[in-house]
């Protein structure tokens, strides 16, 4: 634990309304870089508090320089406050039994380019001193869900950058760690991996995990983040959960199934009656490109196209999915993903969806009226029985045939 009497900053309490367990603490956080003279050169992180709980999954947000990689080398006791107060799993972050609960993904992948990926995973959880059975079994787990288990021959000086990243997040899970700190965990990753990763993070929250996420790619963010921090010269400008910053409390949005022209007119009416025309906006919406693009790569890989690169992952590794049900251990990322995403039919869409067509309605009750009367008819149709008498008399024809062609061959011979 940082000492608090040289700091001069009192140990916060820990009392909280949140019943979860307080991971990360942090108060009054400061990190002023010197230069050769010892004079104050830049701050880097000026007066930072918050906290993390238990299974949260935590945003630090903010343009280059804003001080977020400070944060997370300090909370990795890679770098000493200035002044402040950082508190991990009730120790110092400087402390050895500490920093065996938590798993780093580095900007950078700083991996050794002459291993391969096995290599790599048995190197890291050596670190951790895990039996060779556990490291192994291990292994074999996370180079499935990162869809590297067909490339594991490669070294990793051969990868692509997003293959670099899928390996540099399997060794950061190679411990089975409490406090996952992530910083620019997708940055060269496809779509797919993209998705895998937020996954990954939310199953691993879901499971009691906490995790860290430091990114520019704010949509990633904004889909598994439950808080988040945005920095700006040092300090938090804005904190609370997406809920609260993203919610705009001067509009509201209104979602109704398509109505015929009459009666949309009518409804535009009596709204017009109490708001002005350029404040009303009507459109259809559309789906996002994320969802777009795993569509069409999930109907790729149904029709079993091959690829050279790394593959979509498989399930998460069983060793971090302890308390998992069944379906999601059968399950794999991409297809629950794909299959969450397909369009599914339902009675009536809204006007920012399309509705079902009464001629559509009409064909599909139809289809399976023919369906059901096909499936329950015990007896077959005139026409069936003609068509099979039919192919009777064929097979029987073409035997025939064939017994002559066979004895005027042997009368040759």
């Amino acid at each position: 634990m940082i000492d608090l009497e040289k700091e001069n900053v009192a140990k916060p309490s820990s009392q909280s309304t949140d019943d979860r367990e307080t991971v990360v603490t942090v108060r009054a956080l400061s990190k002023v870089f010197k230069d050769f003279w010892g004079r104050p050169k830049a701050k880097a992180v000026n007066d930072v508090s918050f906290e993390i709980k238990r299974g949260e999954v935590f945003g630090l947000l903010g343009p280059n320089g804003s001080g977020k990689s400070t944060t997370i080398k300090m909370l990795l006791g890679l770098l000493n406050p200035t002044h402040g107060f950082i508190e991990i799993f009730d120790h110092s972050p400087r402390h050895v039994k500490t920093k065996e609960r938590i798993g780093y993904l580095p900007e950078e992948s700083y991996l050794y380019k002459y291993l391969d990926s096995r290599e790599t995973l048995d190197f890291f959880g050596n670190l951790f001193h895990l039996p060779s059975d556990e490291r192994n079994r291990r292994a074999e787990q996370l180079l499935e869900m990162v869809g590297l288990n067909q490339v594991r021959s490669r070294t990793v000086g051969e990868f692509s950058k997003g293959m670099q990243r899928r390996i540099g997040l399997a060794q950061a899970l190679i411990n089975d760690p409490d406090l996952v700190i992530l910083d620019e965990p997708t940055a060269g990753l496809d779509p797919i991996g993209c998705r895998e990763v937020k996954d990954l993070i939310s199953a691993l929250a879901s499971r009691g995990k906490t995790v860290i996420i430091s990114s520019h790619l704010l949509a990633d963010v904004e889909d598994v983040c439950d808080r988040v921090v945005i920095y700006y010269g040092g300090k938090i400008q804005a904190m609370g959960t997406l809920k609260e910053l993203l919610t705009e409390r001067e509009s509201v949005r209104l979602t109704i199934p398509t109505l015929s022209r009459e009666k949309m007119d009518n409804l535009i009416a009596t709204i017009r009656q109490d708001v002005a025309e350029d404040k009303i906006h009507i459109d259809n919406p559309t789906q996002n490109l994320e969802s777009y693009f795993l569509g069409v790569v999930h109907r790729a890989r149904e029709s079993e196209q091959a690829t050279s690169g790394a593959t979509s992952g498989s399930t998460v590794a069983e060793y971090l999915r302890e308390g998992a049900t069944e379906e999601d251990q059968k399950a794999k990322i991409l297809d629950r993903l794909a299959a969450d995403l397909a369009p599914e039919p339902k009675p009536e869409e809204s006007s920012s969806v399309a509705s079902h067509s009464p001629e559509k309605e009409k064909h599909t009750a139809k289809l399976s009226a023919l369906t059901e009367s096909e499936t329950t008819t015990t007896e077959p149709s005139e026409e069936k029985i003609a068509a099979a008498g039919e192919a009777k008399e064929s097979a029987q024809t073409d035997d025939k045939l064939s017994s002559l062609l066979g004895d005027s061959d042997d009368k040759k011979e």
